[in-house]
């Protein structure tokens, strides 16, 4: 991390979208413990195998895409402003963009589906839908790309180049995506048990998006560093020792050195991943409850860091943080928090997210 890293910018707005709702919505459900994951077919109306998804609608793509009403709904809660100028730019990231488009056009040939199925055009789309400028910066690196994009909304206000920005991400599941996960044999027929020490591992996959409006100004809810490392080990694995997961883990414990913290970990259900993290995380935050959502709402993919990061801000402001739901002991670690917790008593808490290959990210999110 660099000094910059270290400076806060204030959280003006945030709020997300789940199956459950917006976040004050999600964040009531999950502290009940109730899980959106059900058994879906992975290839939607094609069929096969059953697999744990949280949905917000039918999986299969439609015109317009079926991700648009749901970000309209969403997008009603920015704050107004330029967005989209020079001073107030947006980024949007995700790692599926217009995906489940591109497929539905290679089971139709529909040509409407190549108007948004792109990256590219999925944010014209946008663009145009909202009304946004042509400052539009645009993040995609799997699961910590929510991450980036925050980082580099951070260091653009750091810079003075921006007054204000919007960070705006989305992923929605689409037939090629849950097929992509389930060839994997990680998506499956069982449901996610985050940081359980059992012998098969298993995700769910959900549909998220979120956004946040970052400032300079001074906020009651602040990100006041990012610790971001890349092991580039492997397509899909981490380094066998956990070496990318300590080195992210202390990075972050050195931001967050004197205050006490929990952490909102990335917790897909999966084996490996989900042990080397609890224990990186439980070296370096011996006294934190360590908790994580995605056994309930599934994994959010590139969106799962902002999406997590409007709950955290909606279960602090209602004094209670959710626990692991679908997490079941024995646990990797005695750290593991399994059932709700106060919020008192912590002045920050750290949020995570690890993607395939051995990328890590981390932030710290402070409060008064």
């Amino acid at each position: 991390m660099s000094p910059a890293d270290q400076l806060p910018v204030g959280l003006a707005a945030c709020d997300c979208l789940t199956p459950f709702g917006d976040a004050a919505a999600t964040a009531t459900a999950l502290l009940a413990g109730r899980c959106a994951l059900e058994l879906t077919p992975v290839l939607g109306r094609d069929g096969g195998d059953l697999v744990p998804l949280a949905l917000t609608g039918p999986m299969d793509e439609t015109l317009p895409p079926r991700w648009l009403p749901g970000l309209r709904r969403m997008a009603a809660g920015i704050p107004a402003a330029a967005w989209g100028s020079a001073r107030s730019p947006v980024i949007v990231t995700s790692s599926n963009f217009g995906v489940g488009s591109l497929y539905a056009f290679s089971r139709d040939a529909d040509p409407r589906h190549l108007a948004h199925g792109t990256p590219f055009a999925a944010v014209d789309l946008l663009r145009t839908e909202f009304g946004w400028g042509e400052h539009v910066h645009v993040f995609s690196h799997a699961c910590v790309t929510a991450h980036l994009g925050l980082a580099h909304a951070a260091r653009l206000l750091h810079a003075g180049l921006a007054d204000r920005v919007l960070v705006f991400s989305f992923d929605f599941v689409s037939p090629f995506v849950a097929g992509g996960f389930h060839s994997l044999k990680i998506l499956n027929g069982g449901f996610p048990a985050p940081y359980a020490r059992r012998e098969t591992g298993s995700i769910g996959l959900g549909d998220g998006a979120a956004f946040a409006v970052l400032t300079r100004d001074a906020a009651p809810f602040r990100l006041a560093a990012h610790a971001l490392h890349n092991e580039m080990f492997h397509f899909t694995a981490n380094q066998p020792d956990g070496a990318g997961f300590a080195t992210c883990a202390g990075a972050i414990a050195t931001a967050a050195q004197g205050r006490s913290v929990w952490v909102k970990g990335h917790g897909t259900g999966t084996l490996e991943a989900g042990r080397l993290e609890a224990e990186a995380f439980g070296r370096h935050f011996p006294s934190a409850p360590l908790t994580g959502w995605k056994g309930s709402l599934g994994h959010t993919l590139g969106s799962c860091g902002l999406v997590e990061l409007a709950l955290a801000l909606a279960a602090l402001r209602g004094g209670r943080i959710p626990g692991t739901v679908g997490g079941a002991a024995p646990s990797f670690t005695a750290n593991v928090a399994l059932e709700p917790f106060a919020s008192a008593g912590f002045d920050g808490a750290i949020l995570t997210s690890n993607a395939f290959g051995g990328a890590h990210a981390a932030m710290l999110l402070t409060h008064d």
